[in-house]
């Protein structure tokens, strides 16, 4: 199979669909992998490494586009990127497209066969796909809801651990997940005093078992999740419901009467958010303020420490796009369905029940041949 690498435009997005590594692994059975120019240098690969792998260099995505049968991304594809795909072509990449109906329309229109990494499944009900990078953004919600809390920023101008005779700050995190937990960790660490809210009395016992007493549990509920909302100096949202769009759990009445200068951290934001305030921002402009109250929703937070997180996915990815280039997509998601459940958009329809009912679109179910 020939597959192919663009380089990733989305603003401040370093990482890339594949390192020199899983290149040299596809390559090494005998298929062929073109990168585009440059796509692996904001992350130390350079065109030289891909080529030591195995790989032929495009000068242009468009070249990448119009030659590969599977493309290889990170980010969903943009507008630009869009217009590109062709009927038949196999995108294997990140997706999000419960919140985001003009993607949703244009990869109908291509006619393309979609397959998202955030709903990919393992035999445990897990997202293995998504982990990797939810483990990122989970740690690294803690370090951009620190910074948020600095008066430079409009924070309330609070050290997160404190000082000696100095309280330290609440951190309120809203699912106890993988983004959770490692905000958690992470938070903990830098002496927060910790809260963590879910539904379900079993992942609290988890949480509890993991961390001890330098955590407090709370089950969800409205009346708890805004008496620790309001009364919490940074606030994570790390809910997620595969496929679908996540729930606005705290609300436009709710943020307007926490501290002035609290700060907020929407990992959700990718599926559209949980925070009935959040849109979707940059690392180039991370942050605004609603009522006082300091907003972080970069939509691709991995990004910023994009070497880590390339090597985190590829470990998660690679396998699947091995199973995908040698079997071809449908032999391999017919022996793997978990593999299947990522498959979001095919030949003019929308394939993913959960894409479906938050766009309010018709949900075609595939169904493989005999």
């Amino acid at each position: 199979m020939l597959i192919g690498v663009p380089k990733e435009i989305k603003n401040h997005e370093y990482r890339v669909g594949m390192v020199p590594a899983s290149v040299q692994e596809l390559t090494s059975r005998g298929h062929q992998v073109v990168v585009e120019t440059s796509a692996g240098n904001g992350i130390g690969f350079t065109d030289a490494d891909y080529c030591e792998a195995g790989a032929s260099i495009a000068a242009t995505a468009a070249e990448i586009f119009a030659q590969a049968e599977m493309i290889i991304k990170v980010k969903e594809p943009q507008a630009v990127e869009r217009k590109m795909l062709r009927p038949g072509q196999l995108l294997f990449t990140y997706l999000h497209l419960a919140p985001d109906p003009e993607q949703t329309n244009d990869l109908v229109a291509s006619g393309a066969t979609c397959i998202a990494y955030e709903t990919v499944t393992s035999e445990r009900g897990g997202l293995p796909l998504l982990a990797p990078m939810s483990e990122v953004a989970g740690r690294m919600s803690i370090q951009a809801g620190a910074a948020c809390l600095e008066k430079s920023k409009e924070g309330r101008g609070m050290l997160l651990g404190g000082v000696p005779g100095v309280e330290a700050a609440k951190v309120v995190i809203i699912g106890g997940g993988v983004v959770g937990s490692n905000a958690a960790r992470m938070a903990i660490g830098m002496g927060a005093q910790v809260v963590i809210l879910d539904r379900s009395v079993d992942v609290l016992r988890r949480l509890v078992s993991e961390f001890g007493t330098a955590i407090q549990t709370v089950y969800s509920s409205k009346a708890s999740l805004e008496e620790h909302v309001l009364s919490a100096d940074l606030v994570i949202g790390g809910v997620l419901i595969p496929g679908a769009a996540a729930p606005k759990l705290v609300t436009a009445e709710m943020v307007s009467r926490m501290k002035p200068g609290s700060a907020v951290v929407d990992v959700a934001i990718d599926q559209g958010g949980c925070f009935e305030t959040s849109h979707a921002t940059t690392h180039q402009d991370p942050t605004y303020i609603v009522d006082g109250v300091v907003h972080y929703c970069v939509a691709n937070m991995p990004g910023a420490v994009a070497r880590t997180s390339t090597l985190a996915l590829n470990n998660a990815t690679l396998p699947h796009i091995v199973a995908l280039a040698d079997l071809g997509w449908e032999e391999a998601i017919r022996r793997d369905p978990h593999l299947g459940n990522g498959l979001n958009v095919h030949a003019g329809e929308i394939t993913s029940p959960e894409v479906a009912e938050a766009l309010g679109r018709n949900f075609v179910e595939y169904k493989l041949s005999a």
